[in-house]
């Protein structure tokens, strides 16, 4: 199988330091990488896609332990997410390939991370931006790690690409307060609560 065209990478890490309100006794820290790649599929139908998933994966892992670096290690990391953006001569399904080695390159190389990998996708051209969702990696119903990063890169995806996106990040958004399970109260049985 071959191996996925690259033709660039972009990493991103924002530290937040306060959102209005008294000053956060921590600074929360979110970080993206993406990957922008030749699509094999763009300009036609192929019914049997989805043995690139197998070839995708060790490009997962590399972003993944490059977003854990940038976050000072695995250990700190308590949030993540996953996207892609495909480019016009492709189609949603080509970005649904991302799904399994985005999600589980993370949970790989995340301890205690049980909870679903959230996810979004577009067909887009360049300049495209994108949403992705962040949850809690160890339980789905934490709602103080609900959150999401705005990525993008002005000359990606090119019409025949895919821009494939890990987000990352080390905790809570500043001042969450409104209810639900907190994070000190997971059980971690089932990736939900």
């Amino acid at each position: 199988m071959p191996e996925p065209t690259i033709r660039k990478t972009a990493y991103s890490v924002e530290e937040i330091f306060h959102e209005g309100g008294p000053a956060p006794a921590q600074s929360l820290k979110r970080a993206s990488g993406m990957a922008v790649i030749e699509n094999p599929f763009a300009g036609r139908y192929e019914p049997d896609i989805a043995w690139f998933m197998e070839d995708l994966k060790p490009l997962g892992l590399q972003i993944a332990q490059k977003l854990a670096d940038l976050l000072g290690g695995a250990a700190n990391v308590q949030g993540y997410g996953k996207g892609a953006l495909v480019g016009e001569a492709g189609e949603l399904e080509h970005g649904a390939l991302w799904h399994v080695p985005g999600g589980y390159a993370m949970r790989e190389l995340l301890d205690n991370s049980n909870a679903i990998v959230p996810s979004t996708k577009k067909v887009c051209g360049p300049g495209g931006r994108l949403d992705v969702p962040l949850t809690h990696i160890n339980a789905s119903y934490v709602r103080s790690h609900f959150d999401a990063m705005e990525v993008g890169l002005s000359d990606a995806p090119r019409a025949r690409e895919m821009a494939l996106v890990l987000v990352m990040s080390t905790g809570a958004r500043i001042h969450d307060r409104v209810g639900g399970l907190a994070a000190k109260d997971i059980v971690g049985k089932d990736g939900l609560r």
